[in-house]
C-alpha cells in the first residue's frame, strides 16, 4: 500500500507542501489568543519549515469549553455507532490517498525516514483507525447474574473530554493510538502534539473535518508542555489525559490530577528494554537481524528500543559477528531519500543527550564496536558498546538514541535477573530453541511485552504498555484501548412484582 516513490518524488512534494501551524479549535485553524509563534524546523537541515501557533491556557480554556460543548450536546457520542464507524473509515480512507504527502511531511518534520513514514507508519496509522472503527458496532454491554427480581445492565459510556499528550517519536502513528479509540467510544477529544512535530496532527485535524467528525469534537492545540501541557491536566473540564513519553513528564500529569477534579490519567512512558540471546538460539543471523531492528529503527527514538543485549558468553562471538554484517544494512542520510534507513535526531538538545552517553561510554573504556563519530550534525551512527556493566547508566538509563549496550551473561537465570533489574518494564525479547525456556522467560520478565524468537510489539490486536515505570492505568492498542475512554455503568431495574410475589398488605 505504501507504494514508495523515489527520491527525487518525495523532493518534489517537499518542494510543494505549504503546511499551516495554526490551532485547530472548533473545527477551524486558528491563531494562538496571544499571537504569539514559534519556528518548527527540519532536523535533518535545520531549515525552517513554518510558524506555529504558541498556544497557552487561554486557548486551553477555549478548546476545553468547545469539547465540552461538543460532548455535552451529544453531535458525536448520540450518533449511531454504524454512522461513527462509517466517518471513521472516511477519515482512514482519506489519510490513504494523502498517505505520500503525509510521509513527506511527517518526515521534514521529525528527521525520520520517509521510507519508515510511508510503510509502517501511515499504514499502521490507517489500519489502527480501521480496526476502532469496526470494533464500534461489535462491542456489546453484558447483564449481571442477579436474582429473579432484578435486572442490573453493565453498560459503557464514553468518559467525555480526553486530553492527548503526544510524543514527537511517531506523531501520526501516536496520534492514531490515542484519538482512534476516543473517538471510536464517542469521546471528545483535544490533542496536544510535541511542539517539535505538530504538522501531521493539524493535518489529519483537517482532514478528520472533512471525513465528517464534527466541530469541536477533535481539537489541536501547539504549544509547549508548560503553556498547553501542564493546563490541560489541570483543567476541570478534562475528563481523563493519555500520555505518551518521558517518565519524568508522566509523573507530573499525575500530580495535575491530584491537584484537579483527579481526572483518570493513562501512562505510556519510557523503557529500557532487554534483548536476551541464549546460547542456544537457533539462526543467529535472522537473530542479528532483529537485534539490528529492535536496537536502531528510528534511530533508536522508540521507548520499545532493545537497547540492552543480554546475551550468553557461549553464543557472543557469533552472533556479534553478524550483528556487526547486519549493520552494514542501516544506511544513514537525508530522510527524503528512500534508500536510507537511518535518519536526523529530534533536534539539537537531543542530540547532546545522545552525544553525551556516547562520550560516557568512551569515559567508562567500554569496548566499542561501532559507531560512536561524533561530528556534531544531527545524524548519529549506530553505536555499539561491548562489556557494559549492567549497573552502568548506558544499561539502567533510557538513552533514546541509536546505542546499544552489550552485557554478558553466564546462564539463564542470570539473564533473566539481568534484564529485570531496571526501573522500567515495557518490552523485551527473548531468543531460544527451547520452548521451555521461552515460557519460563515470559512468566519471570517484567514487562508488557515479551516476544519469543522476534522483535516487535504486537499489533493492533494486542495491548501494549508497560509494567513499573514504563507505565500506569491502562494499555494502547485492542478493546483494552477502547475500553480506557469509557466508564463502567451499572443500571439495577427492579422487577419484583408484589401482588405476584404475594406481598401486598
Amino acid at each position: 500500500m505504501s507504494e514508495r516513490l523515489t527520491h527525487a518524488e518525495y523532493q518534489a512534494i517537499a518542494a510543494q507542501l505549504e503546511p499551516t501551524g495554526m490551532s485547530f479549535i472548533n473545527g477551524a485553524f486558528r491563531p494562538a489568543m496571544s499571537g504569539a509563534t514559534f519556528t518548527t524546523f527540519n532536523p535533518a537541515t535545520d531549515e525552517p519549515i513554518c510558524a506555529v501557533a504558541q498556544c497557552n491556557a487561554d486557548d486551553v480554556a477555549f478548546a476545553v469549553e468547545k469539547a465540552r460543548q461538543a460532548f455535552d450536546d451529544g453531535r458525536w457520542h448520540k450518533q449511531p455507532p454504524a454512522e461513527r464507524k462509517e466517518v471513521l473509515i472516511t477519515l482512514a480512507k482519506l489519510i490513504k490517498r494523502h498517505r505520500h504527502e503525509l510521509a513527506v511531511l511527517e518526515s521534514l518534520d521529525s528527521g525520520k525516514p520517509v521510507a519508515d513514514c510511508a510503510d509502517v507508519d501511515i499504514p499502521e496509522t490507517i489500519n489502527t483507525l480501521l480496526w476502532h472503527a469496526e470494533a464500534i458496532d461489535k462491542l456489546y454491554d453484558q447483564v449481571a447474574p442477579t436474582g429473579n427480581d432484578a435486572i442490573a445492565l453493565v453498560v459503557r459510556e464514553p468518559i467525555g473530554v480526553v486530553a492527548a499528550i503526544l510524543p514527537w517519536n511517531f506523531p501520526l502513528l501516536m496520534l492514531a493510538w490515542k484519538i482512534a479509540p476516543a473517538l471510536a467510544a464517542g469521546c471528545s477529544v483535544i490533542v496536544k502534539p510535541a511542539e517539535q512535530t505538530t504538522l501531521t496532527a493539524l493535518r489529519v485535524a483537517e482532514l478528520a473535518l472533512e471525513a465528517g467528525v464534527p466541530r469541536g469534537v477533535l481539537n489541536v492545540i501547539p504549544g509547549t508542555g508548560p503553556d498547553v501541557g501542564a493546563p490541560l491536566g489541570l483543567h476541570a473540564e478534562v475528563d481523563m489525559v493519555t500520555f505518551t513519553g518521558s517518565t519524568e513528564t508522566g509523573r507530573r500529569f499525575l500530580r495535575y490530577a491530584a491537584d484537579s477534579n483527579l481526572k483518570k490519567v493513562v501512562l505510556e512512558l519510557g523503557g529500557k528494554n532487554p534483548c536476551i540471546v541464549l546460547d542456544d538460539a537457533e539462526n543467529l543471523d535472522r537473530v542479528a537481524e532483529h537485534i539490528c531492528a529492535a536496537a536502531f529503527w528510528n534511530m533508536g527514538e522508540n521507548c520499545s528500543a532493545g537497547s540492552r543485549l543480554i546475551v550468553q558468553q557461549g553464543v557472543k562471538d557469533a552472533l556479534m559477528q553478524r550483528v556487526l554484517k547486519h549493520l552494514e544494512e542501516w544506511r544513514l542520510g537525508d530522510p527524503l531519500d528512500p534508500q536510507h534507513a537511518l535518519g536526523a535526531l529530534i533536534d539539537g538538545q537531543h542530540l547532546e543527550k545522545v552525544s553525551a552517553y556516547i562520550e560516557q561510554g568512551k569515559a567508562a573504556g567500554y569496548v566499542l564496536l561501532a559507531g560512536g563519530n561524533l561530528d556534531g550534525s544531527p545524524f548519529v551512527a549506530p553505536t555499539i558498546f561491548d562489556g557494559v556493566s549492567p549497573n552502568d547508566p548506558l544499561a539502567q538509563e533510557e538513552i533514546f538514541g541509536p546505542v546499544l549496550s552489550v552485557i554478558t551473561v553466564n546462564s539463564f537465570d542470570e539473564a533473566m535477573k539481568v534484564a529485570n533489574d531496571t526501573a522500567y518494564g515495557l518490552a523485551a525479547s527473548v531468543f531460544t530453541a527451547s520452548n521451555r525456556r521461552a515460557l519460563r522467560a515470559g512468566q519471570l520478565l517484567r514487562a508488557g511485552t515479551v516476544t519469543i524468537n522476534c522483535y516487535g510489539e504486537g499489533d493492533i490486536s494486542t495491548p501494549f504498555g508497560g509494567f513499573k515505570q514504563s507505565g500506569f492505568g491502562g494499555r494502547d492498542n485492542s478493546i483494552h484501548a477502547h475500553d480506557q475512554y469509557t466508564e463502567l455503568k451499572t443500571v439495577w431495574i427492579d422487577i419484583g412484582d408484589d401482588a405476584i410475589d404475594g406481598n401486598t398488605d
